[in-house]
């Protein structure tokens, strides 16, 4: 039983579907498998009828063609003997012609004007044979019984000819071979409907797996995986397309996870720090000086927290395409200009320096906003690791294969190979860093706008074997 609210302050049941006898039978006959399987029977069965076309065209449509051949042949020759000795030479050609006839397949009818019979087998002229030219297939009268007969009639000098051939034994092995057609016809619908049997079987023994683990995956289990069949075929290809999603889901859920536990943790100290100040301050409210500065500290901690949710919120856009929309063609060389500017200034504070190594243009498509703090973040993390008196390097360039890399280089201390592979997970921190202001998110965010713009991002030793190595952080974008 369900239960539906309908905006009311109790809900009221909602009764169930009632099954019905019918239900199993519609949806296998909804099913894909059935609709592959009728399909597979389908092309069977057409391409058994275009076989039983063919077979019939070339064993009883030649035949015929053959008797009709033979027809043509023999009127052309009676025409001419017409033409040269007359109509004598006609009656003599026909009787030669029927005592030759040794199969007894001959029919031959030659009439006068008047419809006086002279020469050949047939007892009389039939109905179905009429004008000069005349193809017809009739029974005939022939020696006081009936045959079946194909005709041909030609008209000579006032005469009327008929020439025919007995059809009776090749009609008889039409119907033999019809009846052949129809059995073979019979067998392989047999065969297309075990086929269509044994395909749907088939199909869903081989997406059985992925049903199954979508299931498990929907009540709960996401550690299930579609297994492999090791063919390499389209359902194997659609389960690593299966397992690569589910894995995806399964990272952004360790991510929501570790996000609610940094969270709480890494947020937990300023927003205890400002309650503590300002009850300290309400405890000893006489010391104006000391509210002042108690709220001041107080607000800073707000603002601190405030940039963190504000970090999180444009990593998750980031991560979930919601800047897509954004997108647009752009010149990336001004924009990597504006941002070593203005962190120039800050790096001339320290007593740093920051050079750039520009091409005159970059352009690709892509969220202009994103990218300046993408690049502004690495600036950021290189000044703060990089001693008075160093030098931060901003460079670009534009590769024919890996599309655009964007390289930010620094002279500090580097990164330990096993803290780069944290560097991008939120509120991670080397020891390191533990002492240096930030909350562990920039990194996140020019990890999450590289996927965005169908890049990754790269730390490496700036200079390998120098102490201290530096590091090199390289972001590498697609074009489109």
């Amino acid at each position: 039983m369900r239960w539906s609210g309908g905006g009311r302050p109790y809900g009221r049941p909602v009764p169930e579907p009632i099954p019905h006898a019918w239900d199993p039978l519609l949806r296998f006959v909804r099913s894909a498998s059935f609709r592959f399987a009728l399909l597979f029977a389908g092309v069977f069965s057409a391409s058994a009828v275009l076989f039983a076309l063919v077979l019939w065209f070339a064993t009883a449509g030649s035949l015929d063609r053959q008797t009709d051949a033979a027809l043509r042949t023999d009127a052309y020759g009676l025409v001419e003997r017409s033409r040269e000795a007359g109509p004598a030479a006609v009656v003599e050609a026909i009787a030669e012609r029927l005592a030759a006839d040794v199969e007894n397949h001959a029919i031959y009818l030659m009439i006068a004007a008047d419809g006086r019979r002279l020469a050949g087998n047939l007892d009389r002229w039939p109905v179905e044979a009429e004008g000069d030219g005349t193809w017809a297939v009739a029974l005939v009268a022939r020696e006081g019984s009936q045959v079946e007969a194909r005709t041909y009639t030609i008209d000579l000098d006032g005469y009327r000819v008929l020439i025919g051939r007995d059809v009776n034994e090749k009609q008889r092995l039409r119907e033999l071979l019809a009846e052949g057609i129809a059995w073979s016809a019979a067998a392989a619908g047999i065969f297309a409907l075990i086929g269509a049997a044994v395909l749907r079987r088939a199909l869903e023994h081989r997406l059985r797996p992925a049903s199954q683990t979508a299931q498990a995956i929907a009540a709960g289990d996401l550690s299930r995986r579609v297994p492999s069949s090791g063919r390499e075929d389209e359902f194997d290809r659609l389960g690593e397309s299966m397992n690569a999603m589910l894995d995806r889901i399964d990272w952004l859920m360790a991510g929501i996870r570790g996000v609610s536990d940094s969270i709480a943790h890494d947020l937990r100290t300023p927003i205890a720090r400002a309650r503590a100040k300002l009850e300290e301050a309400l405890a000893d409210a006489s010391d104006a000086d000391a509210l002042r500065a108690a709220m001041e500290q107080g607000i800073t901690d707000l603002d601190n927290i405030t940039r963190v949710f504000e970090a999180l919120l444009r990593i998750a856009e980031a991560e979930a395409g919601a800047r897509r929309a954004a997108f647009a063609p752009i010149d990336l060389v001004p924009v990597l200009a504006d941002v070593a500017e203005f962190y120039g200034a800050v790096a001339e504070s320290r007593g740093q320096s920051i050079e750039t190594d520009l091409p005159e243009r970059l352009e690709l498509v892509g969220d202009r906003d994103l990218l300046a703090q993408a690049v502004g973040n690495l600036l950021d993390n290189a000044l703060k690791f990089t001693p008075a008196g160093g030098t931060v390097r901003l460079s670009a360039q534009s590769r024919i294969r890996d599309g655009i890399e964007i390289a930010v280089a620094d002279t500090g201390p580097g990164l330990p190979p096993e803290d780069r592979a944290r560097a991008g997970e939120r509120f991670f921190r080397a020891d390191a860093s533990r002492a240096t202001p930030g909350s562990g998110l920039g990194l996140s965010l020019v990890l999450a706008v590289a996927h965005l713009h169908g890049g990754e991002l790269e730390l490496e030793d700036a200079s390998p074997g120098d102490t201290p190595p530096g590091l090199l952080a390289v972001i590498r974008l697609g074009r489109a």
